[in-house]
């Protein structure tokens, strides 16, 4: 006997088919679905599907039944094999008309058994309404499989619609609920899965950043998890096509999970839904991550003039590097995300505390960031950063009144004699001594700049600020370097127009600093002087890539006109560029550079942090659309182009002394460890070997310390177990647990307690008794900080504090 469900489908199918809407609207499911958005795939069938389903719910109760009983099987008698009830008359009325055809009487019967309606949905009389719509659901699912089986032309994919078809014809029959059974195994299938992983990673590599910027990284992880939940993955044909050397039989399975558990489901709610992200692991994200990633950066490169405004930056700028950096810890085969034990320490992980679910409801089932979120940027990586970010090594600013030579003979207490300084010099440079002369064979942490600044020397480059003119005679030497730097220029940035290059290299507004080589241009920084508003603008810097291989480094390259240029001769350019612009008195650079040339901007120390004020240059500087405006300050006191020499001399000088004096010194002690704890500061003759160096303290310095250590730790030891037993000491006997303060160390970053004092004693930490003040102190000064003033906890703590104070006095531990 013909299966009636098919038959009775069969004519919407080939009106589906036919051409027009009907034909784009009926696949809910399938690699041919008419769907013009890949990053949430289905969606729209998932609309037109639940519109079907409250309209079908809708119905009457008759003509509820009647839809059943297509999918009931008949119980007239033991004998009837009839598994659906057919129409002897088939409606003749489009599918859009289907919704309002009059519901059969149940005496009609039917044209497949002959035995009436009745006798298909006799099961159904007492079954509540609930119940009726919930199979009435799974009807308008097997119907949208039906259609995506004829409709899918991938073999694989065919076979699991229609394992999926029956699955829920069965269920409708027994009135059950849909469980995929066979060999696929149950969600989750690989720990930890991929949405802790990536939570993993945004820990992992950017927990030390500042709040926003850390903020600003977990919206990217949530962006690419809810583009990987709505993702449609390649079939197994196409994985095998593409990744001939992998074996395609675990992608197929986990494909096939896929299919089942979470692609098919979005549109068909009948069955179960699982995110992507949470029920697959590492295996699938390595089998999907390098077809993904292309895919879904051209999908945003394609309709990036659909983004808003202030996610175009984000989007297309710093979303490849986040995805690039997330590709190695995939691929990797040492990172630690993948472990099911990976844990960061509380004081680099733990602030960034969220619980990473990306799903429809949370999102909108939209990639893109709610209003509130729309705010974070980066300084790292290319995104950029509200928050200045300090300078490591920032130079103290002398008075204002000081010259420089003034400057050069200021000398402070305990400075190193010069002598010394002299006979260590004469060590560093003398040939038979140490590093020796200087030579074209470079170390390997030797400066970017060095080969460059040696070339200089030697006479081999040369470097010249040149121009057009149009109010003096050509000079035809410049002429040929314009021309040259036209075309450097012209070769390693080409996608900037060469009419532009050329305009703005021969516009007599515009200077090059030109790098000679040989007599011939094989680099340059074009540069736009503002005098009058304090700054000057970058507008192109290149060196010729047959240098740079030369040298054996990357070749430069930009969009904007910034070249990445990486090489020493890059740097040494800059620094030459400096100090022609400090002798001019413009203590500023700006420029706009891409994703490219934003590391080489960062090392020859320009920043995101703008200090020029706007007004400034707003209509100055042209704006290029994705790229990073950036600044760089000088500082009129450092020979830029000397600067790399300059430290290193002084980093081996400082070597020569630390061997001399490591030389002279018996004995070695460990360093100091306090300072990661959180003191803040301590006494200089508890550093352990200072007074063996000589060192006396002042008459002012001279305090009571107990000599004796094993006097002083019985004294401290006493003292501790005192306050462990007073009353009001009991918040502050063991660490604070997570699960009672989860923010806790957040907010206190270097925390202490009783008990670890007490291992800290046991094991000779309070070398002296400022050390364990500094440590009582903190316990009380940590409950100030993190508790409300009136609770019960500083109550505590205040009297506490009393306490122990009244008996340090009293143990002759600090003066009364």
């Amino acid at each position: 006997m013909s299966d009636p469900v098919a038959q009775a489908l069969q004519p919407r199918l080939h009106q589906a088919q036919s051409g027009g809407t009907a034909g784009s609207n009926a696949a809910a499911v399938g690699s041919g679905s008419g769907n013009s958005d890949p990053v949430r795939p289905g969606l729209s069938q998932q609309q037109r599907a639940s519109q079907k389903k409250a309209q079908v719910r809708a119905f009457p109760r008759a003509k509820k039944l009647e839809k059943l009983g297509v999918f009931s099987a008949c119980k007239a008698s033991d004998t009837c094999k009839c598994n659906g009830w057919k129409n002897p008359q088939p409606p003749t009325a489009t599918r859009s008309m289907d919704l309002q055809q009059q519901a059969a009487s149940l005496s009609e019967s039917c044209r497949s058994c002959g035995h009436a309606l009745a006798a298909h949905v006799s099961h159904l009389e007492n079954v509540s309404e609930e119940e009726i719509n919930r199979l009435l659901g799974m009807v308008v699912d097997v119907e949208n499989l039906f259609m995506s089986v004829h409709k899918e032309e991938d073999t694989d994919t065919k076979q699991v619609y229609f394992y999926l078809f029956k699955l829920l014809r069965k269920c409708i029959l027994q009135m059950s609920q849909p469980i995929v059974e066979g060999s696929l195994g149950s969600p989750p299938f690989q720990k930890p899965n991929i949405e802790q992983g990536v939570l993993n990673f945004v820990q992992y590599k950017f927990s030390h950043l500042a709040p926003r910027e850390r903020q600003t990284m977990f919206e990217l992880s949530k962006m690419f998890l809810l583009c990987l939940n709505y993702w449609k993955l390649e079939t197994p044909t196409q994985f095998r096509q593409r990744s001939q050397k992998d074996d395609g039989t675990a992608y197929k399975v986990d494909y096939t999970r896929w299919l089942c558990y979470c692609h098919v489901p979005q549109s068909n709610d009948s069955l179960p839904r699982y995110e992507t992200t949470q029920v697959f692991g590492r295996s699938l994200l390595k089998s999907i991550f390098t077809v993904t990633r292309r895919q879904l950066l051209e999908k945003f490169r394609v309709e990036k003039d659909k983004l808003l405004p202030e996610k175009r930056t984000l989007i297309l700028t710093h979303f490849p590097k986040f995805l690039s950096m997330l590709e190695e810890e995939i691929y990797g085969e040492n990172s630690p995300i993948w472990e099911a034990d990976f844990t960061m320490p509380a004081s680099e992980g733990g602030q960034l505390g969220h619980q990473l679910v990306i799903s429809p409801a949370a999102v909108s089932g939209s990639p893109s960031f709610s209003k509130g979120n729309s705010g974070p940027s980066l300084g790292s990586l290319g995104l950029d950063s509200g928050v200045a970010e300090p300078i490591t090594g920032e130079k103290r600013k002398l008075p204002e009144v000081l010259t420089l030579e003034d400057a050069k003979r200021i000398r402070v207490m305990g400075d190193i004699p010069m002598e010394l300084v002299n006979e260590v010099m004469m060590t560093i440079t003398d040939p038979a001594a140490m590093l020796g002369p200087e030579t074209s064979l470079l170390s390997a942490n030797a400066a970017r700049d060095e080969t460059a600044r040696l070339e200089e020397r030697r006479g081999i480059i040369e470097f010249h600020v040149i121009g057009n003119s149009l109010s003096q005679k050509s000079n035809k030497k410049i002429l040929m370097w314009l021309v040259g730097l036209q075309n450097v220029f012209s070769h390693q940035l080409p996608r900037m127009p060469k009419e532009y290059i050329t305009r703005l290299v021969f516009d007599p507004k515009h200077k090059t600093l030109a790098l000679i080589k040989d007599g011939r241009v094989i680099g340059g920084i074009c540069f736009r002087m503002f005098p009058t508003q304090g700054f000057t603008e970058i507008v192109f810097c290149a060196v010729t890539s047959n240098e740079q291989v030369k040298l054996d480094l990357m070749a430069g390259y930009c969009t904007y006109g910034i070249c990445q240029s990486l090489n020493g001769y890059g740097t040494h350019l800059m620094n030459h560029l400096k100090e022609y612009h400090i002798k001019h008195s413009i203590l500023y650079f700006l420029t706009y550079a891409d994703e490219y040339a934003i590391g080489y901007f960062k090392k020859q120390g320009f920043s995101k942090d703008i200090k020029v004020t706007k007004s400034r240059y707003l209509g100055y500087i042209k704006d290029y659309e994705g790229a990073t405006l950036m600044e760089c300050e000088l500082n009129p006191r450092i020979p830029y182009t000397e600067l790399s020499h300059i430290i290193k001399r002084q980093k081996e000088i400082i070597k020569k002394l630390i061997e001399r004096k490591q030389s002279q010194i018996r004995k070695v002690y460990p360093g100091l460890t306090c300072f990661k704890e959180g003191v803040r500061q301590i006494p200089v003759e508890s550093i352990p070997g200072i007074r063996e160096t000589g060192w006396k303290p002042s008459a002012k310095e001279k305090v009571k310390e107990l000599k004796d250590p094993d006097v002083l730790y019985n004294m401290l030891k006493n003292l501790l177990a005192q306050v462990k037993t007073h009353p009001d000491a009991w918040p502050f006997m063991e660490p604070v647990k997570k699960t009672e303060a989860p923010d806790y160390y957040e907010i206190i970053r270097f925390p202490i307690d009783l008990k670890t004092m007490t291992e800290r004693l046991k094991n000779r930490y309070y070398v002296t008794k400022k050390l364990f003040i500094a440590d009582l102190q903190r316990v009380i000064t940590n409950c100030r900080e993190y508790n409300p003033p009136d609770s019960e906890y500083c109550k505590c703590a205040n009297t506490l504090e009393k306490f122990f104070y009244f008996k340090l006095k009293e143990g002759g531990l600090i003066e009364k």
